[in-house]
């Protein structure tokens, strides 16, 4: 059973978003606070968290940062903001998904669902892939990433696309190609969310994100991964 925190300071929020999500069988946790919710994924083992971007003690920006310093568990964040600003934002910050007020309860768990459908085992061709004389190595049974023997700390939504990309390299897919094997045939958002989830691992991955050597730009096309296997 999927254990899911909702993070919201108004409590019939939380109680409706609990409600839907115990009816299909999760189980959840609540939080009213961005440091309740830090302290819950601290102590808890969680496979999910809906966040909600305004909090009263700090913004759900900084929880996503935060989160995503020791963790890569998903984030949906919801929040009354519809700006395109504040969903690059939130895509940035490390969240998986952006659902703006007022929504369906039932949208968020079938956001819920294409979120963990896509963030569940993914599979290689082999267990550890290897680029550039081991710059850049992937392990797809601990779901790791290293650049230059570091850590790096990806979301799911950011490994995927990697994953996607890596396991082919030289060939190029369309946006509309990643954004059914990253975000899933059910996605329908905006097709350049893909872009940003590249922007991302450019800054996360590159030398020189300006002058990228893993995920290469494909003009009016795509995108192509042009690391060398060890």
């Amino acid at each position: 059973m999927k254990t899911i925190l909702v993070v919201d300071d108004e409590e019939k929020i939380r109680d409706v978003i609990t409600s839907y999500l115990k009816n299909e069988g999760f189980q959840t946790l609540e939080a009213a606070t961005g440091d309740e919710a830090i302290q819950a994924l601290r102590n808890q083992t969680l496979d999910f968290i809906i966040l909600d971007l305004m909090l009263p003690d700090m913004s759900g920006e900084l929880v996503c940062q935060t989160i995503r310093q020791i963790n890569s568990v998903p984030i949906l964040m919801l929040t009354a903001k519809t700006s395109d600003n504040n969903r690059i934002n939130g895509l940035t910050n490390g969240a998986d998904d952006y659902l703006t007020k007022p929504f369906d309860p039932r949208e968020v768990v079938a956001r819920v669902r294409a979120i963990l459908r896509r963030t569940d085992d993914s599979h290689l061709l082999a267990d550890r892939l290897s680029y550039n004389h081991g710059h850049l190595e992937i392990d797809s049974l601990k779901h790791t990433v290293f650049c230059q023997g570091e850590s790096v700390s990806l979301t799911p939504n950011e490994y995927k696309l990697l994953l996607a990309l890596a396991k082919y390299p030289q060939r190029y897919f369309t946006r509309e190609e990643l954004i059914d094997k990253v975000l899933g045939y059910d996605f329908d958002g905006d097709i350049r969310t893909i872009d940003q989830h590249v922007k991302n691992l450019r800054h996360k991955l590159e030398m020189d994100p300006k002058n990228p050597q893993y995920i290469i730009t494909v003009y009016g096309s795509g995108y192509r991964f042009a690391g060398g296997a060890k």
